[in-house]
């Protein structure tokens, strides 16, 4: 399980990451997904003790990354796939990790195999990998000590159709298993088509998050009115938050609901409707189209 509590991040006056909080629980993979620079690798660094945070903490099985005392077989991270030594074959780099981890020599072969790369592959030096076979050896890494928990950062970059499959099939079966994954990626459908939770940030704050059944199911009520402040206000008092997005404000209520709090304000509408089904892309685009917008004019 992977416990994220209030985390933030500040660098001088810029805030990275503000008051995010979220759970992986075992049995589910979350697709953490934000725009370009929404603080998502920021706050995975984070959670895996590279990055010290402002405020708020995290915690992976109950305790700090920097506290687990032999942490490649709690979690498997992989941040980045090029952050390895390039004169090593991707044998050499993985029977290092293993003898660090107290691994099974044997395990070495055993993933090589698992991820696809095979014999002539792992003889190869990595500043001949392409992108490709450098994730597929990372993920190699983040299983080599058999964890619980998974931590991707965009682990389908450069991975060719097949491989994202093969990947899909990989995380799911992981899952499956009882593990916990968290992955970040910007490709929305193989999210959608892997992930059971879904965490969306936006200029550095969570703008949603829940199963993704319930997130996709109808997307909500979509409702503008010329006094948008007067409108966000009535929906707050409500206890209807509401998030910018690119056709108005996108409420996770039904419309009658919606409309009942504009009506008891006073407030006059020009559009109330259910938002489109138009699954995670959509979604995506709607909720974090007006934090990237916010994020901007900083």
């Amino acid at each position: 399980m992977i416990t994220v509590a209030h985390l933030t991040k500040r660098y001088g006056r810029h805030t990275a990451v503000d008051d995010v909080s979220f759970r992986c629980e075992p049995g589910t993979v979350t697709g953490f997904l934000g725009p370009n620079g929404a603080g998502k690798s920021t706050t995975m660094r984070m959670v895996c003790g590279l990055t010290p945070p402002s405020g708020g903490g995290a915690t992976i099985a109950g305790r700090p990354y920097r506290e687990l005392p032999n942490p490649g077989r709690e979690v498997g991270v992989l941040l980045d796939a090029s952050a390895q030594h390039a004169g090593r074959t991707g044998r050499e780099a993985l029977t290092m990790a293993a003898a660090t981890m107290g691994v099974d020599r044997r395990q070495v072969a055993t993933k090589l195999d698992l991820v696809g790369l095979n014999e002539v592959a792992a003889k190869r030096r990595l500043r001949a990998y392409s992108l490709g076979m450098r994730q597929r050896l990372g993920l190699a890494h983040a299983l080599l000590g058999d964890p619980r928990v998974l931590i991707l950062d965009e682990p389908a970059n450069g991975l060719d159709p097949e491989g994202i499959f093969w990947m899909r099939g990989l995380l799911r079966d992981f899952a499956d298993r009882g593990g916990t994954v968290l992955l970040s990626s910007h490709l929305l459908r193989e999210v959608e088509a892997v992930a059971d939770r879904l965490v969306v940030i936006g200029g550095g704050r969570i703008v949603a998050q829940g199963d993704k059944a319930e997130l996709l199911a109808g997307g909500g009520t979509l409702v503008r009115a010329r006094d948008g402040v007067t409108l966000r206000g009535a929906l707050e008092r409500a206890g209807l938050p509401a998030t910018e997005g690119t056709e108005g404000l996108l409420v996770h209520a039904d419309a009658e609901a919606v409309g009942q709090a504009a009506a008891d304000a006073g407030v006059a509408l020009t559009e109330l409707r259910a938002a489109g089904g138009g699954g995670l892309e959509q979604l995506f685009l709607t909720l974090t189209a007006g934090a990237s917008t916010r994020e901007a004019v900083r």
